[in-house]
């Protein structure tokens, strides 16, 4: 049975380490090997330290896959959907390898991060590193639930794992990343009802608000279709910040790539009648990238492919 990537569909954690890096070299094949060495690590540090409940992704940029692995392409794979209207933009930042680390433990998180660079210095620049967090009892930096919406139980393998409508990727996941930055100083000027009727939900019990409309973040942001309330992807996403600048680390795992481009539409663009995400006049993406999980079978299988040439 194909097995899927574990950070993918993996409860939240306390600590995340998110890793964007440009490979600088031409040695694809050397790094089709690291790849699944990165995998070796992940699963020591899962062993070794079990009650950190690691978890890591692997994920390969659309620009950089034909190199890595020449031949068959996921169906969906297209580069980050670049859309702008207003003031609002969802900026593109291509990225060849895409690596997430979450852990209970922040100082596992960031001897995983090590050991990865470690593995790949020679063959890679850091294009850039973001420590994510939990915040208080799994909030954004705007007092308000995260991903509350998110799949639970075993539909979230459902929802972010590809099945065999595309075997040769069956167990792989469509990524997108987007790093947003938070204007807290003007939203915390809001009062509660204000901010409630941004977000369109209450902010200590996260229920629908009675003040919600076509603008409100929960309706512009959902991933569902119209017709269905089921959600279409997870948000595995954490906050960041220091006491200089403060976001979220927007991360998407789905079985397809519509539904991110569909809700990224339907948050900057809106309804056709002015009504966008609200919430985008408080915070701003400042990158943004396309990305494909490929299953653990798939990494092993293709560094395997190497050693028997």
């Amino acid at each position: 049975m194909t097995q899927p990537q574990k950070g993918i569909c993996a409860e939240p954690n306390l600590h995340a380490q998110y890793l964007m890096l440009n490979v600088i070299d031409d040695d694809s094949e050397a790094v089709r090997a690291k790849l699944s060495r990165v995998l070796d690590i992940f699963e020591h540090f899962e062993n070794e330290h079990y009650e950190a409940m690691v978890t890591g992704v692997i994920a390969i940029g659309t620009g950089y896959w034909n190199e890595v692995y020449p031949g068959l392409i996921p169906v969906e794979l297209t580069p980050f959907p670049d859309m702008q209207c207003e003031d609002r933009s969802a900026p593109t930042m291509p990225c060849d390898i895409f690596i997430q680390i979450r852990a209970d433990r922040l100082d596992i998180c960031h001897a995983v991060g090590i050991e990865v660079m470690d593995l790949l210095r020679i063959h890679v620049e850091l294009v850039e590193q973001i420590r994510g967090f939990r915040y208080l009892d799994g909030r954004d930096l705007n007092g308000f639930l995260y991903a509350a919406d998110n799949p639970r139980g075993m539909k979230r393998r459902k929802v972010a794992i590809i099945g065999q409508d595309d075997p040769d990727f069956e167990g792989g996941s469509y990524l997108h990343v987007q790093r947003f930055r938070h204007d807290l100083r003007r939203w915390n000027s809001l009062s509660v009802r204000q901010k409630e009727q941004v977000m369109g939900t209450t902010q200590e019990h996260n229920l629908v608000s009675n003040e919600q409309s076509a603008s409100s973040h929960n309706v512009r942001a959902s991933s569902a279709t119209p017709d269905s309330d089921e959600p279409r992807l997870i948000k595995q996403g954490m906050p960041y910040g220091d006491m200089a600048s403060q976001g979220l680390m927007f991360v998407s795992c789905s079985a397809s790539a519509r539904p991110f481009k569909d809700m990224l539409h339907s948050q900057i663009y809106g309804n056709g009648e002015g009504d966008y995400d609200r919430w985008l006049d408080f915070t701003s993406a400042e990158t943004g990238a396309a990305f494909f999980a490929p299953s653990i079978s798939f990494i092993r299988q293709q560094a395997k492919l190497l050693q028997s040439e």
